[in-house]
């Protein structure tokens, strides 16, 4: 792994690890829309996730959930809402954000894993 493009996919693969280990179903990987992005799409019984992931050297001065700000956050959850619309679901959404630690070498260190990172109350001008 070279680039952070690589980095970036293995820490994908490690979060949806993380996700089917605990009963999550995978919907989508890498869903776009002319908003964005969403990284990784799962459902369990109750929610439809939508998760962000952010994968930072442990040396790292800024974790990764500080890098999804007001403007990513919009942008996920329009994406979202574009999803939830062509994939109709009586589940509750829901948005995590999970942060991979990676060492030097991009060897994968520990997982944190933010359930409910944020919501759509303060979003209700988009919609």
């Amino acid at each position: 792994m070279n680039n952070s493009k690589d980095i970036g996919q293995n820490g994908e693969t490690i979060t949806l690890n993380y996700l089917l280990n605990k009963n999550y179903f995978l919907l989508e990987k890498n869903y776009h829309s002319r908003y964005g992005e969403i990284d990784i799409i799962v459902e369990n019984e109750k929610y439809i996730v939508f998760v962000e992931v952010k994968t930072r050297n442990s040396r790292s001065i800024s974790r990764g959930v500080e890098s999804v700000d007001r403007k990513k956050r919009e942008k996920i959850i329009k994406t979202a809402f574009e999803y939830i619309l062509k994939n109709e679901t009586d589940k509750q959404p829901r948005f995590d954000v999970s942060e991979i630690l990676v060492d030097f070498q991009n060897r994968f260190k520990s997982i944190n894993y933010f359930e409910n990172a944020f919501d759509l109350e303060e979003y209700s001008e988009i919609f």
